[in-house]
């Protein structure tokens, strides 16, 4: 789906202003926001919302209410952005990621994995997460201490994009993870990944939007889930991730900003679960909590 770029320029103090509204407005969402100079010589400065086409009058008119409807005098203008996989072609020049014994890498890497590392290996071609981003090694890291810890029997990956996470469970315990995410497509590229890496007997695929699928209601309930999407998701799900856990399962969530982590914890507390640790990487937080 095309991405729409919504903007308003003029001068650096109303436009600040601007974008800490934009920012506080879309915070829970975790669509990009961007504050940026555009004119040295006319003072000129540009804040931006970047959201996908169906959501664009929707988006408007939240801007509006958020700032007023005459949004300060200020248009905002629409913007279709190029249809690039910004991943997959930056992919080809990064190096393998390592956390932990896990080592997330190309083909044109594969040779940089030792023999008591776990490599996983994922290409760029339409990537749904590859591991570089602080949110995916945060995961990483905490799922190692985790299973180091106790061999979890019913593992939930929810929202798994690439099934990195996934895939590292499965590599880790030797045992069954059921995967889901809410894009057909990124399903698709995952049960190619769980493939390419000898995982397909062990990781399971499902299209599932939260939990509203028969094949979390089936594999229920989990002693293991590990979410990395977005804040706001998060705290909605937080009473079914009571539901649909063991007592004593253990609970890693990312894709959450420092900024947000408070919330985050206190939706979790509210509904049963007990903070047990947290990591930050590049402004960016996962949360490992334990069900009471």
């Amino acid at each position: 789906m095309p991405q729409i770029k919504l903007s308003m320029v003029g001068g650096k103090a109303e436009i600040a202003r601007v974008h800490r509204f934009i920012e506080d407005e879309f915070d829970d969402d975790g669509l990009p926001v961007s504050f940026s100079e555009i004119n040295e010589d006319d003072d000129l400065f540009e804040a931006a919302l970047y959201v996908d086409s169906a959501d664009v009058e929707q988006a408007e008119a939240r801007i509006r209410n958020r700032i007023g409807a005459d949004a300060f005098g200020l248009r905002i203008t629409h913007e279709t952005m190029p249809d690039i996989d910004w991943v997959a072609h930056s992919l080809d020049g990064l190096n393998p990621v390592r956390v932990g014994r896990v080592v997330v890498h190309g083909a044109h890497d594969s040779a940089t994995v030792l023999p008591n590392e776990i490599g996983i290996q994922i290409e760029a071609a339409q990537a749904f997460g590859t591991g570089h981003h602080g949110t995916t090694a945060g995961c990483l890291d905490m799922l190692q201490r985790v299973t180091k810890a106790r061999a979890p029997r019913a593992m939930l990956d929810l929202g798994t994009g690439s099934a990195v996470l996934a895939l590292a469970l499965a590599r880790l315990t030797n045992r069954p993870v059921l995967a889901t995410d809410n894009d057909p497509l990124a399903i698709t590229i995952a049960r190619d990944n769980a493939a390419l890496n000898g995982c397909a007997h062990l990781v399971r695929f499902a299209v599932a939007e939260g939990f509203a699928c028969d094949a979390i209601r089936r594999a229920a309930p989990f002693d293991l889930i590990v979410a990395n999407i977005l804040a706001g998701p998060l705290m909605q799900l937080a009473p079914h991730m009571r539901s649909f856990s063991t007592i004593g399962a253990d609970v890693i969530l990312s894709g959450i900003l420092d900024r947000q982590a408070a919330r985050v914890q206190a939706a979790y507390v509210a509904n049963g679960f007990a903070l047990r640790g947290q990591t930050r990487r590049e402004g960016w937080t996962t949360l490992h909590f334990t069900r009471r």
